[in-house]
C-alpha cells in the first residue's frame, strides 16, 4: 500500500492519477472535501474516473500525529508531497511548521511503522547557491547560510534535513527537486498564477530564466526513483532552463493573447514591490510581489541534469509546446 500526502494539489494529484493507472493501491491524505474535489476534476478530464474511485482517501494533516497515526497502518511507500508554498513574509510561521515539523513527522511515523521506502518532494530552491549569477547549479552545490533566503527556501531546505536525518536513523529516502511545475488543473495555485497574469494582459517581462518541467516528468521519474534500490541521494527536476520571456510569449501565443512587450527594469521592480509592501499594509491583504520574487525573477542561474540523466536516461518534455498546449485548456475563470 503506498501512502501520498499532497494528494490534493498539483503533483500530488498527478501522482495519482500514474499510481492509480499502473494498478497500484494507493491511499492518500485529505484536509476538506473541497479540496478533494479538484483533484476529482483532474481524473474526470482524463477520464480516469474509476481509478479516482480506487483510492482510498483519509483525512488527515501532516501536523496531527493522530491522524496520521491512522494512515499509516499497512503502509509500505510514502510520496510525501505535501507543502506549504507561500513568498509572502507573513506566512513565514506557517511555512516552517507545515514543511519542516510536517516533514519530521511523517519520517518519524515511517520509521515507526517500518516503511519500506520515503520519496520527498523538494524544490531547486533548497539547492546551494552559485558565487556568480549566471552559473550551474547541481545536487552537490553548496549551501550558504550568509546568502540571504526566503522563508520558503530555509523550510525546504530544513525540511530535507529532516529527511536525512531519517536516512541516518534506517529509513531508505529519494528525495527530488523539482523546478517551477506545470501541468493542468490547479490553475489557482503554483504556475497556475503565470496563466492567470497572461490571460489578464501582462505587459511587463525580465531577463531572468528559470529552471521548469513538466508534472508528468516528476511523478513518472518519482515512482521510478522508489521502484530502483537507490537511496540516500536527490536529484534536480528541471527539463529546460528557459528565459521568463519565452514562457511568457509562449502561453500569450497559446491563449491568442498579445505577448508581454515591456521590459520590467530593476529599478521599476525595485519601486514595485515597495508598492506592493505598503498596499499590502494598507488594504490588509497578501504580498502579490516581494523582494525574493523579484530578485529571483532576474536571476540566470543554470541548473543542471546530468544527475537525473545518468542515472535513467530520462527524456524531458519539451517544455515551450507543452505550456502552449495547457494555455490552449485554459479555462476562462
Amino acid at each position: 500500500m503506498i501512502l501520498v500526502t499532497g494528494g490534493t494539489g498539483l503533483v500530488g494529484a498527478h501522482l495519482l492519477l500514474k499510481l492509480t493507472g499502473n494498478g497500484m493501491q494507493v491511499r492518500a491524505l485529505y484536509r476538506s472535501t473541497a479540496s478533494v474535489t479538484k483533484t476529482k476534476n483532474l481524473f474526470t478530464h482524463y477520464g480516469k474516473q474509476e481509478q479516482f474511485e480506487a483510492i482510498e482517501w483519509v483525512t488527515g494533516d501532516v501536523l496531527d500525529i493522530p491522524s496520521l497515526e491512522d494512515a499509516f497502518p499497512g503502509i509500505d511507500y510514502v510520496y510525501h508531497c505535501a507543502a506549504y508554498i507561500s513568498f509572502d513574509p507573513r506566512d513565514e510561521e506557517q511555512i516552517r511548521k507545515t514543511n519542516i515539523e510536517g516533514t519530521a513527522n511523517m519520517v518519524n511515523l515511517s520509521l515507526a511503522y517500518g516503511v519500506k521506502k520515503f520519496c520527498h518532494v523538494s524544490s531547486i530552491a533548497a539547492l546551494g547557491d552559485t558565487k556568480e549569477d549566471g552559473d550551474t547549479i547541481t545536487e552537490e552545490t553548496e549551501w550558504n547560510p550568509e546568502v540571504r533566503h526566503g522563508d520558503y527556501a530555509l523550510a525546504k531546505y530544513g525540511a530535507e534535513m529532516e529527511v536525512w536525518r531519517a536516512w541516518q536513523e534506517g529509513l531508505k529516502v529519494v528525495i527530488v527537486n523539482p523546478g517551477l511545475i506545470f501541468g493542468y488543473g490547479f490553475w489557482e495555485q503554483g504556475s497556475g498564477a503565470i496563466f492567470r497574469a497572461v490571460a489578464r494582459g501582462q505587459y511587463f517581462y525580465t531577463h531572468g530564466t528559470c529552471g521548469m518541467i513538466a508534472v508528468e516528468d516528476v511523478v513518472t521519474i518519482m515512482i521510478a526513483l522508489m521502484a530502483s534500490d537507490i537511496s540516500g541521494e536527490r536529484y534536480t527536476l528541471v527539463g529546460e532552463n528557459l528565459p521568463y520571456r519565452q514562457l511568457l510569449n509562449a502561453i500569450a501565443d497559446g491563449m491568442h493573447k498579445k505577448r508581454p512587450s515591456i521590459e520590467a527594469t530593476k529599478l521599476m521592480a525595485s519601486i514595485g514591490w515597495r508598492m506592493d509592501w505598503l498596499l499590502s499594509k494598507l488594504l490588509m491583504r497578501k504580498r502579490m510581489l516581494t523582494r525574493g520574487m523579484v530578485r529571483s525573477s532576474y536571476a540566470t542561474d543554470k541548473y543542471s541534469n546530468e544527475k537525473i540523466l545518468a542515472q535513467t536516461g530520462y527524456a524531458f518534455t519539451p517544455l515551450l509546446p507543452y505550456v502552449a498546449e495547457l494555455s490552449r485548456n485554459y479555462p476562462k475563470l
